[in-house]
Parts: C-alpha cells; structure tokens; sequence
C-alpha cells in the first residue's frame, strides 16, 4: 500500500493524463491502474479536475468570428446576427487542455490484454508444433525400424529357407551336391550346384554361395562342360534376388563339370573366359 502511495505521489499520473509520457511509460501506468484501484480511482480524479478546470477557463469566440470565417473562404452570409443576441444565445466554446476520453483508455487496457493473449496463444502454438514436430519424427523413426525389422525376418527367412534346401539335397540320393571353387582371380569364391542325375534337374542355392559383386549391367551366368563344349544353364542375381533361396536352372542329362562367368544382363552365347569366377568338376 505504502508503495502504491509513493507511485501516485511521483506526478506519473497526470503526466499520463496530459500525454507527456513515452509509450512504454504509459504501458507502465496503465498496467498499474488495471493492478491497482487505487492507481484507477486517482487517474479517474486527475481526469476530472482536468476536465472541470478545462469547462471553467472556457474561452468565447469573438463576436465577428462567422463573418470573418465566411469572408476568408470567400462566402456571402444570407443573414446578420446582432452581437447582441450572439451573447445571448452562443454557447460557449470550451477548449480543454487534453481531451478527456475514458473509452481510448479502456481501450488501451484491452490493446494489452490483447496482445498478452497473442503471446501467450503463439507461445503455446510453437510448443504444440514442436510437440507435432516430435510425434511425426518418433513415428518416422518408428516406421523406419518397422521396416528394417521386417527386412531383417524377410533375410532371416531367406536364409533358412536355403540351409534347409541345402541340407536336403546333401542328405539325399537323388540330388548330387558339385562344389565349385574359385578360379585364379578370385580365389576366395565358392558355390553348390545341386544336379539330380534322374530327372535331370539343375538347382542353386543362393545362401551356399560366396561369388564377386557385380554392377547393375551384369550377372553371373552358370555353364556346364558337356563333352569339352560350354553349355549355358541361364543366368542368376543381377538387380534383384529371387523370393526363393534355391533357384531351379536348366535341366542337363550329362555334364563333366560346372562353372559361372561374369556376363552382361541377359546373358551370353559363350562363356567370357576371363571373367570366370567359380569351376567345379562333378
């Protein structure tokens, strides 16, 4: 209370009242009054001695103010007034020293409380922003570990699909399991081609298999050595794997041997010697 006293008592007020104060001075008292009653019912009294003094030091225009107004803009006046009767009848015009208007006040308050909401509503939308922000990265991140899980079973299921392909065929009579090893070049490569002598079918496995990576223009192509001549089995990997770990190629009644080269998409009509990566007698 003490210091509310004290604050009236600097002259704020009525500098406010007469305008005298920089904006944010005025800010300053008008978030006063609107804390403070004390403060309102002072600016309230200020403005009413104002206004009184204003009304009781009224100043009365002269009596020939209308004809002088009327000769400067160059018109003629259609009738006379007796001095007279102007001193009878003239209201008085009253020039105050500021104008008194309560309402630019009020709206002054309400510009304040305005703005406070329009701070407050755009600090609350940048935290649900960032808030939305987070929730799409979270489920970005989410769908991302989805996806890679899934490629991770979809492997998983690839490879043990072909394990158990390969120790089928291993374990069985029908099915003649010819590992072919890796050629001067690339001595580290490896692959099983699995050859039923009965129906004559020709199987690869592409989970026993360690072969050179090739680019998107060529693929490996498998060959079997059939009485000294190169005999094409057709073509495996390239751009895509197949769904299935084992890949049927083509069938061959009699072979000596088994080997894959490197040639373009789609395949060769003779092998490219030096791009041989595995052989394998049978």
């Amino acid at each position: 209370m003490e210091n509310i006293k004290i604050y009236i008592e600097t002259g704020a007020l009525e500098q406010y009242v007469l305008g005298d104060l920089s904006p944010e001075e005025m800010l300053q008292v008008e978030t006063m009054a609107a804390l403070h009653e004390e403060v309102r019912k002072e600016l309230d009294a200020i403005e009413q001695s104002l206004e009184k003094f204003a009304i009781q030091n009224a100043v009365q225009p002269p009596v020939d103010l209308e004809k002088k107004l009327f000769q400067k803009l160059g018109l003629k006046q259609d009738f006379t007034v007796e001095a007279d009767e102007i001193k009878t009848h003239a209201e008085p015009i009253i020039v105050p020293l500021k104008p008194n208007n309560a309402n630019i006040r009020t709206l002054r308050f309400a510009l304040v409380a305005c703005v406070a909401l329009l701070v407050i509503s755009v600090a609350a939308l940048f935290v649900a922003y960032n808030k939305l922000n987070d929730a799409h990265q979270q489920i970005a991140s989410l769908n991302l570990n989805n996806q890679k899980f899934a490629a991770t079973v979809s492997q998983l299921e690839f490879k043990n699909g072909g394990l158990s392909q390969a120790v089928a065929m291993s374990s069985s009579k029908e099915w003649a399991t010819v590992r072919l090893a890796g050629v001067k070049n690339t001595p580290s490569a490896n692959m099983d081609v699995y050859w039923n002598k009965q129906n004559k079918e020709v199987l690869i496995n592409y989970t026993a298999m360690s072969l050179p990576t090739t680019d998107q223009a060529h693929q490996y192509q498998l060959w079997a050595l059939v009485n000294g001549k190169p005999v094409s089995l057709g073509v495996f990997g390239g751009k895509n794997l197949p769904l299935e770990a084992t890949l049927k190629m083509e069938g061959i009644d009699t072979a000596q041997a088994f080997a894959v080269t490197i040639e373009p998409m789609g395949g060769s009509s003779s092998p490219t010697m030096e791009k041989m990566v595995v052989m394998g007698s049978v």
